[in-house]
C-alpha cells in the first residue's frame, strides 16, 4: 500500500505539471503562430488550435485538474510520508505524543514542496521557454480533460462570467492578439536588443510606427529655411535659383509666404521655349499648392501628398500664417532616413567634436536622443535650437553656454544627467549650430561633476 500511494503520489504531481503547463503554453502563445501552424502542421497543432479557440474553457478545466491534482495528492501521500517518518522521529528521542503531531507536518510540508516544484515551478518555467513544443504535449490531454468536466466547468465559467459582468467586462474566450504602436515599439525595441532584428531593420521598422504619431509641423521645413520666388520672376531666376540651391520646387509668392500662389517646379522650364525664358513669368506656371494645418498627423499628410501633382504642401499654423513647407521626400525620409543625391547640402546633422556633438538647430529633439542620447524634457519647443533659446529665455548670440538637465528613465530623477549645450553658429535670429557635451549629473548641492 505504501508503494502503491508513493507511486500515485508521483502520477499525481506530473498530472498538475500537465495541467499548469497547459495553462501558461496556451496563453504564451500568439494566435498568428497558432493558427499558421495549424495550416501547415499535424494533428497536434490542429488540437492546440482548438485549444487556443476555447481558452477560457481550457484555462478553467486546467485550474479543476489543478485543484483535483493537488488535493487527492495531499490526502494520499501526507498519510503515507507521516507514517514512513514517525519511527525515524521516535528513534531520535522525540516524545511519543509528539511524534503523530511532528510527522503529519513535516510530511505536510514535504508533499507540498515536491508538488510546488515539480508539480507547478518546473512545468510553468518548461512553458514559459517552450510554449510551442509544450502544447503539442499537453493539449491532448487537456482537450479530453475539459470535455470530460465540461458540466463542472461551464457551472465555473458561468458564476466567473457574472462577477465580471457585474464589474462592467465582457468575458472572452480567446486572447485578443491586437497590440497599440507603444506595444510593437517595445516589442520591437526589445527583439533588436536580444539580436532577434538587426539595427537597420529595427530602425525601420521604429520609425514607421511612430510615423502616424508625428505631425506636418515636425515633418515641414521651418519657414525660415524656405526659399521661394517672387510672383514677377521669370524662368531664368528659377534656373538660377535652382543652381544656387539645388531644389527643384519653390513656392510663388508675392511679397512673402503667406502670399503664397502657387509652386513651380524645375521640370516646368522644359515646357517654355528657350528664347522665351528671359521674359516668361513664374506667375503664368504657378501651380496651386494644398495648405495643411501643422497638427495633421503624418498618415494623412501622407495620403494627401501622394495625390498632389507636385507631391508638395504649405503648413499653417494656428493663425492662419505659413509656418513652413513639406514634400513626399521630407514624408520618405523621416521613414528611411536622410535622403541625399548630389544637389543635396552635405554638411552633416551630427558631427563629433572633442568631449561631445556639434548639431544641428533644426535637430528635433527625439531625433538628437536617437543620435547622441541627450533626451529633451517636454516643453514649448520642438528642436534642439528652440530648447536652447528657451532655457536662455532670449535669442542667443555665439558662445552663449548654459547646463542643459536630460531625462534618463535609468538615473534617479534627484539627479539627473547634464549636458553642456554651447552656441556654436547663429542664422540671423535661429541658432544654426549647437555643441552639446555630456557632464556628470549634479549632486545634492547642485554642483556638477565632470
Amino acid at each position: 500500500m505504501i508503494a502503491l500511494s508513493l507511486a500515485a503520489f508521483v502520477l499525481l504531481t506530473l498530472g498538475t505539471a500537465v495541467f499548469v503547463a497547459a495553462e501558461f503554453s496556451l496563453t504564451a502563445l500568439e494566435r498568428s503562430t497558432v493558427d499558421a501552424n495549424a495550416r501547415t502542421g499535424g494533428a497536434r497543432d490542429k488540437m492546440i488550435q482548438r485549444a487556443h479557440r476555447t481558452l477560457s474553457i481550457q484555462l478553467s478545466g486546467a485550474q479543476i485538474g489543478i485543484s483535483i491534482t493537488t488535493l487527492v495528492t495531499g490526502y494520499l501521500s501526507e498519510p503515507v510520508i507521516a507514517r514512513l517518518l514517525a519511527p525515524a522521529l521516535a528513534a531520535g528521542g522525540l516524545p511519543e505524543q509528539w511524534v503523530e503531531g511532528t510527522a503529519l507536518i513535516v510530511s505536510l510540508v514535504i508533499a507540498t514542496s515536491v508538488s510546488m516544484v515539480f508539480g507547478e515551478l518546473v512545468a510553468q518555467y518548461l512553458a514559459v521557454a517552450v510554449p510551442l513544443q509544450t502544447a503539442r504535449v499537453v493539449a491532448g490531454p487537456q482537450v479530453l480533460f475539459s470535455a470530460v468536466f465540461t458540466p463542472l466547468i461551464r457551472l465555473t465559467n458561468g458564476a466567473a462570467n457574472r462577477v465580471l459582468l457585474r464589474f462592467g467586462i465582457q468575458p472572452a474566450d480567446e486572447l485578443s492578439s491586437a497590440r497599440s504602436p507603444q506595444e510593437l515599439l517595445s516589442l520591437v525595441r526589445n527583439s533588436a536588443e536580444q539580436g532577434a532584428l538587426d539595427k537597420p531593420t529595427a530602425e525601420l521598422v521604429d520609425r514607421s510606427l511612430q510615423f502616424g504619431a508625428r505631425t506636418a509641423e515636425e515633418f515641414m521645413t521651418p519657414r525660415s529655411k524656405v526659399e521661394s520666388l517672387e510672383a514677377d520672376a521669370t524662368v531664368r531666376d528659377l534656373l538660377a535659383k535652382v543652381r544656387e540651391t539645388g531644389h527643384s520646387r519653390f513656392p510663388v509668392t508675392r511679397g512673402d509666404l503667406d502670399e503664397t500662389i502657387g509652386v513651380v517646379h524645375l521640370k516646368q522650364v522644359f515646357e517654355i521655349p528657350h528664347p522665351e525664358r528671359a521674359d516668361t513669368r513664374l506667375a503664368r506656371l504657378a501651380r496651386p499648392v494644398p495648405v495643411f494645418p501643422s497638427t495633421l498627423d503624418g498618415d494623412a499628410l501622407m495620403a494627401q501628398i501622394r495625390i498632389s501633382e507636385l507631391q508638395t504642401a504649405l503648413v499653417a499654423d494656428e493663425y492662419g500664417g505659413i509656418a513652413g513647407m513639406v514634400t513626399l521626400e521630407d514624408l520618405i525620409e523621416e521613414i528611411v532616413g536622410d535622403i541625399r543625391d548630389e544637389h543635396d547640402n552635405t554638411s552633416p546633422e551630427v558631427v563629433k567634436i572633442a568631449g561631445g556633438h556639434r548639431v544641428a538647430g533644426l535637430l528635433r529633439t527625439d531625433e538628437v536622443a536617437d543620435k547622441i542620447g541627450f533626451r529633451a524634457h517636454e516643453g514649448d519647443y520642438e528642436t534642439i535650437g528652440g530648447l536652447v533659446m528657451a532655457a536662455l529665455g532670449r535669442i542667443p548670440t555665439e558662445g552663449d553656454s548654459l547646463v542643459l538637465s536630460a531625462f534618463d528613465p535609468d538615473t534617479s530623477p534627484d539627479h539627473p544627467p547634464r549636458w553642456r549645450a554651447t552656441v556654436a553658429r547663429m542664422d540671423g535670429r535661429r541658432i544654426d549650430l549647437v555643441d552639446l557635451v555630456r557632464l556628470g549629473p549634479a549632486d545634492d548641492t547642485g554642483e556638477v561633476s565632470r
